[in-house]
């Protein structure tokens, strides 16, 4: 009885469910291993994501000690920090501190103008920041005459003052002791 047209059906129905079978088995496999990469490349783009955040976030305190400081291995130390994390804003405050203590006129005007340009792009990416307000104003306070970086003294002197008290404790303190030794910046305009 299984027989049509010179084939045995039962045996092709079994060749056939075989032959499926196979297929489905290697689909199965194919389709898991493509899930599993799917999945780990997901879990690497999340694990990714995470230490880039934790990279970004800035340890002020360390900064700020060294942007005070005339220490240039400090002052180094903490550049290394900034450049890893992406920083920008900081690093070019602590590159333009770092032109300061410069031994060549050379070095000193290519410390200052990359500091300068990370800095400024800093600010026009984020127009609020006091805090990069503040690093400016220390900068342009102190910077030679020779630069022509005065301009925006006055400005970041009004926001520093405006925003003082919504500022973090450290960032609050470095404004303070600064505004102990600035022209511009007085300890009464905090208040």
């Amino acid at each position: 009885m299984g027989w049509a047209y010179g084939y045995n059906t039962n045996a092709s129905i079994g060749l056939y469910s075989l032959f499926y079978l196979l297929h489905l088995v290697r689909f199965m496999r194919n389709y898991l291993k493509i899930r599993l990469a799917v999945a780990c490349a997901f879990l690497f783009v999340f694990i990714l994501n995470c230490t880039t955040v934790r990279a970004q976030k800035l340890e002020k305190a360390p900064f700020y000690k060294a942007m005070a400081s005339d220490n240039i291995d400090e002052i180094n130390q903490e550049l290394t920090v900034l450049a890893d994390a992406g920083n920008n804003g900081y690093e070019g405050a602590l590159l333009m501190k770092k032109a300061s203590l410069a031994g060549k006129p050379k070095d000193k005007l290519a410390f200052f103008k990359a500091g300068r340009i990370k800095l400024e792009t800093a600010l026009l990416a984020e127009p609020e920041n006091t805090d990069l307000h503040f690093l400016r104003l220390v900068i342009q306070e102190k910077a030679p005459k020779i630069v022509h970086y005065k301009a925006d003294i006055e400005k970041d002197k009004e926001l520093v003052v405006k925003n003082f008290k919504t500022l973090s404790p450290v960032v609050q303190r470095a404004i303070v002791d600064y505004s102990k030794t600035s022209k511009v910046l007085k300890a009464e305009d905090l208040n």
